[in-house]
Parts: structure tokens; sequence; C-alpha cells
């Protein structure tokens, strides 16, 4: 059986959080107290990310140059074409912006991966406006990542940060860095850590192979990796 396999973007197929990216260089400074609101949890990162948006200040010509020097896990390719070879279902759902995502894939030669994300649009001037078409009444994250599980096929979650906390709880698997490693190690939940796509693909290797023992074999993974 093949797995429906959610992968973040920030922070897990690029180094950096390419929002961030673009703040640091086009938006007004009050983007920073904007992130020490959520930091500090007095706002949702919907709230967060509709005013920091509000603030960039740029062409789409500047926003393209930026996303141009922007790369991506070496071996992230690789693993779409064994998602692929496999018969995996790949979503990038992502709380970042759909346009960012999808400019920096075509750079790379990547084309066809669904994209699940807010959608960033200019609104003349050299301003932005953002848009949550796949937000939750329930969830406080511009997307609600949990809508993505699918009830037919087992979930395998790949990510680094908050954004994926909900998400990971009700997945079958979870490949994990940074905060969202921390977090399902406290929670007891079934994880493997990574650091790049190279230990992804041979993660995704075994799902194909071994699938019936997928459950037993994840300690012996955790500490290969």
């Amino acid at each position: 059986m093949p797995w429906n396999i959610l992968c973040d973007f920030d922070g897990t197929i690029v180094p950096v959080d390419v929002s961030d990216a673009l703040f640091e260089r086009f938006a007004e400074p009050a983007w920073r107290d904007i992130e020490a609101e959520w930091q500090a949890e007095r706002i949702s990162s919907r709230t967060c990310m509709e005013r920091q948006v509000a603030l960039l200040r740029c062409s789409l010509a500047e926003l393209d140059a930026t996303l141009d020097s922007i790369d991506i896990d070496p071996g992230f390719a690789g693993f779409v074409g064994d998602c692929h070879r496999w018969g995996h279902r790949l979503t990038i759902v992502s709380d970042g912006l759909d346009y960012a995502i999808r400019r920096i894939f075509r750079r790379h030669g990547i084309h066809d991966l669904a994209v699940v994300a807010n959608h960033l649009r200019p609104a003349g001037g050299r301003r932005y406006v953002l848009e949550f078409p796949h937000a939750s009444r329930i969830c406080s994250s511009g997307v609600c990542k949990c809508g993505f599980r699918g009830p037919r096929l087992p979930t395998l979650v790949i990510g680094d940060g908050r954004s994926d906390f909900c998400v990971a709880g009700a997945a079958d698997m979870v490949i994990a860095k940074a905060s969202l490693l921390d977090h399902c190690r406290r929670d007891g939940l079934p994880v493997i850590p990574f650091d790049d796509f190279a230990q992804v693909r041979a993660v995704v290797d075994h799902l194909g192979r071994h699938q019936q023992r997928v459950a037993a074999r994840i300690p012996e993974w955790s500490s290969a990796l």
C-alpha cells in the first residue's frame, strides 16, 4: 500500500524560513514586533503572517530575485522520484507562501507537485496581501495540515516546526528535526530523526520494501540515522 506523505517546506526542503528571508529584505521593521507577539503566543500564526505580509514593500521582480537565490536540499529531487516509483502520494503542505514555493521548485526543475500553502497576492504599489484558502475555524494556522491526512492511506509527516505539531499527533509516522523532533519525543510519537533528504530517502525506500514491518523497525532506523 502506498503512503500519504505530507511534507513541510520552510526549514525542511529549504534550509531557511523563506517568509522570514523576504521580510528581512523587504518588510517594514515592524514585522519583528509582530514576530515577537507570535513567539509569545499572543497572536496566531495566521494573524502573524497576514500582518507581516502587509508590510512587504517590493516589486515582483525583486521578490523573484531573492527567491531565486534560495537552494533546496540536494536530495529532494531524488526523493520526489522515489515517491513516484513507490506510488506514494506526496503533497507539500506549508504554512508559508504558495508563490515562493512554486517559484523555487520551478528554478530547480521540479514540476507537477501538489502544493498546499497560503496564497500570496500582489495588491499593487509594491504591496501584497495574504489569503488563506486552506484555513479552518478550528486551527490557528493559515493552513490546517490535519485536513490533508486522507482516510484511506497511512500518513507520513516530514517537518521541522510548530506548524507540524498537530498533524504529527495524528500521523502513522513522523520524520522530523528541530522543534518537531523534540515535540514528538516529548509526546511519545513514532518519529525518525533526519538531517537531510538522503536520510529521508533511505526511510522511504524501507517503506516501499518493508511496509508491514515499519512499526517494528522505527527504533532501528532512528539509531542508524
